[in-house]
């Protein structure tokens, strides 16, 4: 592999900014000191720029198999480096859900060919594979996911023996998608009486209301109090879920930890009358005062990481009425840019983005050598320019939908380079197919 010595980066990383040279070898960080004095196959000249750590996103959904119309993981890894994540962790609802080990390995054997970012996937959960979860391995799966609310094909698990089972006995973390499907019918039917079927966007967060939310996530923490389970509760929606998790314990002793996702950092519910369906999640994005409380829980600790919950459909997909269209959108390629933004606009430093979304993701999942920039860890590094806009259109999209709810937007900063393993993918706009993503391994 090449060697490369990255000079004068403005380096952010374990709550500390510092200049320093940093030389990659073997797709390993090697040294970083104030000035180094070595040959190199690449010197790149960082002067002006802030080093981060990779983003390791710990929820994506990139489609394959079965979607492919929509995403593919060539497609979507190719979006994730141009945006400065290094490493996905993705989710089983794909088509087949990936509900055993073979459809589980299946998926890893397309990441291998095809993706340029480095990779996980969670095993699948349901009423009736028990069996199978239990045999998923701690060092090379990243968890187990468990929809506790509606989802695609056979994956709503709401059978109390097989969530016991789950929550008693899973030899991972258990990754919980959080929404009382009952609540939920309930909402539904409720505003069907009264509207008929014309429900129209702006309703979306009353019927996958905060109720929906905090009946389901109070019921996984309750779970996993009762059986001392490694819970991980993704994409908190409201300010009253953040106060089921606790603050004053170091992140690698919870057994409780939670997830933000950077939607429901960046929108409210006043957004709907201009974005519609394209603002679209499960759970669905919800007050201001909802989003400020988000935010504060991530800045106090109680939320312990930031991610995306990338999950693409097509325009036309979309483009139907509220009812029909399908909830989730891309974002994995502008989370940084977004977050920047905020950074920018003072509601967060660059060393608590980094813990965020590189350091506390690797210590919550207990990655191996990622999510910091160190000497013998693996360079997953990403340079910015804090102060070049960059606007996204259609044509500069690179995942395969081909739209994003930031379309029109100039965010304030640009991502110029994005090396994985040591390989530098993503130069100035440009993506260099040099080598492959990794399969992440977990230090358990």
């Amino acid at each position: 592999m090449p060697i490369t010595l990255i000079k004068a980066a403005t380096i952010v990383n374990e709550g500390r900014t510092i200049s320093a040279d940093v030389l990659i070898s073997d797709g390993r960080i090697e040294k970083i000191a104030p000035e180094i004095s070595a040959s190199a196959d690449t010197e790149v000249n960082a002067e002006g720029l802030h080093l981060f750590p990779g983003l390791i996103d710990d929820q994506v959904h990139f489609r394959e198999p079965g979607l492919t119309h929509k995403a593919d993981i060539w497609h979507e890894s190719r979006a994730a480096v141009a945006g400065g994540t290094t490493s996905f962790m993705e989710m089983p609802n794909t088509v087949p859900n990936a509900l055993t080990q073979q459809l589980l390995q299946d998926k890893y054997d397309i990441a291998a060919d095809r993706s340029l970012a480095n990779y996980s996937f969670y095993m699948g959960a349901a009423n009736d594979n028990l069996d199978e979860v239990l045999r998923t391995s701690p060092r090379d799966v990243c968890g187990i996911k468990v929809f506790m609310g509606s989802s695609t094909g056979n994956m709503l698990v709401d059978d109390e023996h097989t969530l016991e089972g789950i929550f008693a006995n899973s030899p991972v973390l258990v990754a919980t998608h959080c929404e009382d499907e009952r609540t939920i019918r309930q909402n539904t039917a409720m505003y069907k009486a009264t509207h008929g079927d014309n429900l129209t966007v702006d309703m979306h967060p009353l019927i996958r209301s905060a109720e929906a939310c905090y009946i389901s996530s109070s019921r996984a923490v309750e779970l996993a109090k009762k059986h001392g389970s490694r819970l991980h509760v993704l994409h908190i929606s409201t300010a009253k879920e953040a106060d089921l998790f606790e603050k004053d314990v170091p992140l690698a002793k919870k057994r409780i930890t939670a997830e933000a996702c950077v939607h429901h950092l960046w929108f409210s519910d006043a957004d709907y009358a201009k974005k519609g369906n394209f603002i679209k999640w499960n759970p669905a994005v919800k007050t201001a005062a909802d989003r400020e409380g988000i935010l504060q829980a991530v800045l106090d600790g109680r939320i312990d990481v930031i991610a995306t919950d990338h999950a693409p459909h097509t325009l036309a997909e979309k483009s139907q009425a509220y009812l029909q269209a399908p909830s989730g959108g891309p974002l994995v390629q502008h989370a940084l840019q977004a977050l920047l933004d905020m950074h920018h606009d003072g509601k967060l430093t660059l060393e608590q983005l980094v813990q965020k979304t590189a350091h506390d993701v690797a210590t919550c999942f207990q990655v191996d050598q990622r999510g910091f920039i160190r000497e013998g860890y693996w360079a997953d590094i990403v340079l910015v320019d804090l102060n070049k806009p960059y606007t996204v259109s259609k044509e500069n999209i690179l995942s395969k939908c081909g739209w994003s709810p930031f379309e029109g937007h100039t965010f304030k900063s640009t991502i110029t380079h994005t090396w994985v393993s040591g390989n530098l993918v993503y130069e100035q706009g440009a993506l260099l197919e040099k080598g492959s993503g990794q399969r992440l391994l977990f230090d358990r």
